[in-house]
């Protein structure tokens, strides 16, 4: 019984750990921090995905959270660096609302998530039925991102932050998909990197920006 507490204690905390990185990629306005966050974060869900598998006995899982600190907390924030550095940009001013505006709304959106779990989470008896929550709050939030900022690597970080915050619901609604599934998705994620890394180049190149907002121009 100790254990599980134990266990439980420890997967509350990485799932806090989280929710936190994302209101620190949100409160972040240079490209740097953002990754290095976006790594943390996507270690701190691979720990997560290890507690699970322990607490549940699955070698599944333990490969799952392998590949979870591999792809998501090494190979893309070194291609999202790499990137950076081709490209030669610091720091990201064009943003729709402030800093301060856009935590109010962070906070906001992970209190909606709260209200909209809170039923299901207060009828559930598995060890992760409070990342429940946190989960909703982390896709909400990456969606904000999505929206508020409006360089195409940034809109990148919050498609990120939005999976990782998907990644989280699998783990904490049904401790995981089939093995099949998993490895298809992390394939699609890495693929799908290198793909926007490449339009993020091409945006560049072209209009010698990284602005989404000018591709607006096209239409006229």
């Amino acid at each position: 019984m100790q254990e599980i507490l134990l266990n439980k204690d420890i997967i509350n905390g990485l799932a806090a750990l989280i929710l936190l990185t994302a209101f620190l990629i949100v409160a972040s306005n240079r490209m740097h921090p953002m990754v290095n966050m976006y790594a943390l974060q996507s270690l701190a869900l691979g720990l997560l995905a290890a507690a699970v598998a322990y607490f549940t006995g699955s070698v599944q899982i333990y490969i799952v959270a392998f590949l979870t600190i591999a792809i998501k907390a090494f190979i893309i924030p070194r291609i999202l660096t790499y990137i950076m550095e081709t490209i030669k940009i610091e720091k990201e001013i064009e943003i729709l609302l402030s800093i301060p505006t856009s935590l109010l709304m962070s906070g906001g959106l992970a209190i909606l998530a709260y209200f909209i779990t809170e039923p299901v989470i207060s009828y559930g008896t598995a060890i992760t039925r409070n990342c429940l929550a946190i989960s909703l709050a982390v896709v909400l939030i990456g969606f904000f991102i999505m929206i508020s900022r409006r360089k195409a690597i940034t809109q990148i970080m919050g498609l990120l932050v939005m999976e990782n915050g998907l990644f989280l619901a699998a783990i904490s609604l049904t401790y995981g998909m089939p093995m099949i599934v998993e490895m298809g998705i992390f394939f699609d994620i890495l693929v799908g990197v290198l793909i926007m890394g490449i339009f993020v180049f091409r945006i560049n190149r072209t209009f010698e920006t990284m602005d989404t907002g000018i591709l607006r121009r096209l239409r006229d």
